[in-house]
């Protein structure tokens, strides 16, 4: 019973720990956003460019798709069909790993 207890509350304390993490990497995320200068092409919550709203992303596209987005645009594009202009003009695959994945944590959150 003692260990059945136990794993419970390692269990819990495994979720806890994943929930801050994430939590984290949405906050991480939002603040690259806003250091790369996003909101000029882009709109969230209201706030920004109109003409691309992300409100709703993390439901419509993948992590890896959003991630390609990010890193090549272009091919994104291409892969997307997409005929809207201007194209992305700033990659992000110059970033660090780990800022990258916090930015799509972030679209991913968007939904």
């Amino acid at each position: 019973m003692r260990a059945l207890v136990m794993a419970g509350f390692v269990s819990a304390v495994m979720l806890v720990s994943d929930v801050a993490s994430a939590q984290d990497a949405v906050a991480r995320g939002q603040q690259l956003y806003a250091a790369q200068k996003c909101s000029m092409c882009h709109q969230v919550a209201g706030k920004g460019n109109k003409l691309s709203v992300l409100d709703g992303i993390g439901a419509k596209l993948t992590a890896d798709q959003i991630r390609e987005w990010l890193v090549d645009p272009v091919a994104a594009a291409k892969k997307a069909n997409s005929t809207k202009k201007p194209l992305m003009p700033k990659t992000y695959a110059k970033l660090p790993p780990a800022d990258v994945d916090a930015l799509v944590v972030y679209m991913q959150s968007l939904k």
